[in-house]
């Protein structure tokens, strides 16, 4: 069996090993698509290395089919297309023991603090689990984990339908949330920077603008006849974007922060005073939130053909990465089975 593993100094080898069988509790699945993401290359450049075990295999965004059923596992079988919900937690926290298990303080997330999907054959807990259903194409169910973000994401914000979403950040966290943003019956103007980017946001259909040729400001104001943005989802990680994201919003509107920012960073508390503004932070996901996700893949709600920029074999894997790392692409996912042995 082969994998991707991340080795320190930016670098990511494909290693070949012999799989262990599933313990009790456990399924092995093949691995047939594994997405790679931002937080991927958070760990790819050492952001993370005070926290990740090297050698390390990543990879959380999934799909693939059961190949073996561990001791004691019922209500799962051999051939089951899945995906997983990659958090796993202790149960004995404040947080778990308050209902928030999501964001336990003792948190394993599965492809950072213990070995993640990109490998042939990748042993899982049952609970973690969560089904797909025949019709949908493996390499679309690989943007679930991605989608589940975006659902909990709109889901923190409240947004209604009607109401007018400005999404700071056209990476593909942003334009996942654009999406769902969408689907829900927001109106959504998406921010971004790069040309590359927004020339693929406007193919899909949404409202673009460029901040370093038209204020945005302005154009917000103007979009809502003066009132500010409902909400404004800061998706980008800049720290000027988080600055300016508070003059978006309207009398008590809300600011959804998504990105992962590694340093603190300057807020306009004048704003948040004055317009009586909530700050709401979005971390991961719930399994209501990745259910809904694979719902709204299945009904072909979220342009999964348009959004998938490149899948490459397992043996490219740093190729991927590099590819990603261009913000030249959307999704790339790695076909952990294409070369197998």
């Amino acid at each position: 069996m082969r994998a991707a593993t991340y080795i320190g100094n930016s670098t990511v080898e494909v290693t070949t090993r012999d799989p262990r069988a599933p313990g009790a509790g456990e399924v092995q699945i093949e691995v047939a698509y594994t997405g790679i993401c931002g937080t991927d290359l958070h760990v790819l450049h050492g952001s993370m290395d005070a926290r990740v075990t090297l050698p390390a295999v990543l990879g959380h965004e999934m799909s693939g089919r059961i190949a073996v059923v561990g001791e004691g596992v019922e209500d799962w079988a051999v051939g089951d297309p899945v995906t997983v919900m990659p958090l796993d937690w202790c149960g004995r926290c404040p947080a778990c023991r308050a209902g928030h298990q999501h964001i336990c303080q003792n948190l394993d997330f599965i492809g950072i603090d213990s070995p993640g999907s990109l490998q042939g054959r990748w042993n899982v807990p049952a609970h973690v689990l969560v089904r797909l259903p025949e019709s949908l194409r493996l390499d679309h169910a690989a943007l679930v984990e991605p989608v589940a973000v975006s659902v909990h994401d709109v889901r923190r914000s409240e947004l209604r339908p009607g109401e007018k979403a400005v999404v700071i950040g056209g990476g593909p966290i942003g334009v996942l949330i654009a999406t769902t943003a969408r689907h829900l019956g927001a109106d959504v103007v998406v921010v971004e920077l790069d040309a590359g980017r927004r020339r693929m946001i406007q193919e899909l259909g949404f409202e673009v603008l460029d901040p370093s040729a038209q204020d945005q400001v302005e154009w917000v104001e103007e979009w809502t006849g003066g009132a500010g943005a409902d909400v404004v989802f800061e998706v980008s990680g800049a720290a000027a974007a988080v600055l300016g994201a508070t003059a978006l919003a309207k009398v008590r509107g809300r600011l959804v922060v998504v990105a992962i920012h590694p340093q603190p960073r300057p807020v306009d508390l004048q704003r948040v005073f004055w317009r009586e503004l909530t700050i709401v932070g979005a971390r991961v996901y719930e399994r209501a939130d990745f259910e809904t996700a694979v719902d709204m893949l299945a009904a072909g709600a979220v342009p999964a053909e348009q959004l998938i920029t490149a899948i490459l074999p397992l043996a490219e894997t740093a190729d991927a990465f590099d590819k990603l790392a261009s913000g030249q692409a959307m999704k790339v996912l790695i076909d952990c089975q294409a070369g197998a042995e």
